[in-house]
């Protein structure tokens, strides 16, 4: 049995600055290694005890009575920003890839309490970014140094399973929520925001918030699973350090996103599936609203990022090839968070990734322990401006380019 004190330990080692990333506009494609090896498919099913995180009610459908998940994800992306028509003299391309990798922990852990009541926790990275331009593409309106910010967010999510009959299961998640930020090179902004002092170069801030998941698995046939899956918004405390920035005095809460999927057993070796999520990226002010120049930075209708909500499709199949080898793939597609006339700002969060292709292996080592590997690509995509960068900027046009690529390995214990 996984003693308190054992988990404890465990827990106080995962819990370290979890790196940026960006893939579905800034949320992550999957949560837990054998997601992201299907794209993230995981709403209708129970791969491990990380899938609390996608849906809490599949902690019930764990075949062992006791279950930890250890993971790291390998991330790579390349990401930059061109410049074009600009008359203060700052056309060129602008590469953000100063700091290029980062690695990616999560943690996770399920108990079946009794037949019908489990539990379990997951400390994991739902999103972020990062940027870091050695040559500041601002540095011709007063900016100085290297430019760029970075989004770090830790997820613990505290999850209860109640299996209602053979059919069907209903979840509850509490989570807690731990951001930080920094930006840095964008003093040429001060003079746009209603706090110039607190816009860029003020060293890490930290925000917190708490959210609610709700989640429901069933058998609508002998072979056929379905799931749903709630997040509520997570209003998170302001930063402070960057009130002058983000809109709402240094706002940032967490959208709203909501799933659901299914999945389908075709024989005893192959499973096909399929989710759909929706991000509410537009209800957050600091990230949904237009770059403008009437209000100033700060303000609660201050500039933001002018993300629009996207919907995000995912498909994937898993083939147990023989009792200790099962193969995984999957493909995604989201809509474009970023519109082409809000290019300018996103020089600095050039989320536009919108398709992922995944493979994934587990090899099953003895009856309690699992390994898995993924890889996932995010293939280059770019977000072409019109009419993006703002006449007291010079005019012209910013375009965004983006790809990734995503290694991850993972080991389950059960018990």
């Amino acid at each position: 049995m996984l003693t308190v004190a054992r988990f404890g330990g465990l827990l106080s080692l995962a819990v370290v600055s979890v790196n940026a990333q960006a893939t579905n506009g800034y949320f992550t494609h999957g949560t837990s290694v054998k997601a992201q090896g299907m794209a993230g498919v995981s709403v209708a099913m129970a791969h491990d005890s990380l899938s609390a995180a996608s849906n809490p009610a599949s902690l019930t459908a764990l075949t062992a009575e006791q279950q930890l998940d250890l993971g790291v994800t390998y991330f790579a992306p390349e990401r930059k920003s061109d410049i074009s028509g600009n008359g203060f003299g700052i056309d060129g391309t602008y590469h953000a890839n100063d700091r290029k990798y980062f690695l990616i922990p999560e943690l996770g852990y399920a108990r079946h309490h009794s037949d019908v009541l489990s539990y379990g926790l997951a400390l994991y990275a739902n999103g972020g970014m990062n940027t870091d331009y050695g040559d500041n593409p601002f540095a011709n309106f007063g900016s100085s140094g290297s430019a760029g910010v970075n989004l770090e967010q830790l997820y613990v999510t505290a999850t209860l399973a109640y299996r209602l009959n053979d059919n069907h299961s209903l979840g509850l998640g509490l989570t807690w929520t731990r951001q930080q930020f920094e930006a840095k090179g964008l003093q040429a902004f001060a003079g746009m925001s209603q706090d110039g002092a607190n816009i860029s170069n003020n060293g890490k801030d930290v925000s917190r918030g708490w959210g609610v998941k709700l989640g429901w698995q069933g058998d609508l046939t002998d072979t056929l699973k379905a799931g749903l899956s709630w997040s509520s918004k997570i209003e998170t405390s302001e930063f402070h350090r960057y009130r002058g920035l983000f809109a709402e005095d240094g706002g940032f809460d967490i959208p709203e996103n909501i799933a659901a999927g299914l999945a389908w057993q075709t024989t005893d070796k192959l499973t096909l599936a399929a989710d759909w999520q929706y991000i509410a990226y537009s209800e957050v002010k600091s990230v949904g609203n237009d770059l403008n120049l009437v209000a100033p930075l700060g303000a609660d209708n201050g500039a933001g990022f002018g993300w629009d909500d996207i919907n995000v499709y995912k498909v994937g199949a898993q083939y147990r090839l023989n009792s200790d080898i099962s193969l995984r793939a999957g493909y995604s597609y989201a809509d474009q968070p970023i519109d082409s006339s809000q290019t300018f700002l996103n020089i600095l969060a050039p989320g536009v990734i919108q398709e992922h292709l995944s493979l994934g292996s587990s090899w099953q080592l003895n009856d309690s322990n699992e390994l898995t590997l993924s890889y996932t690509h995010a293939f280059e995509e770019t977000v072409k401006g019109k009419q993006s960068v703002p006449a007291a900027f010079g005019g012209g046009e910013s375009d965004l380019t983006m790809s990734q690529d995503l290694l991850a390995l993972g080991w389950s214990v059960r018990f």
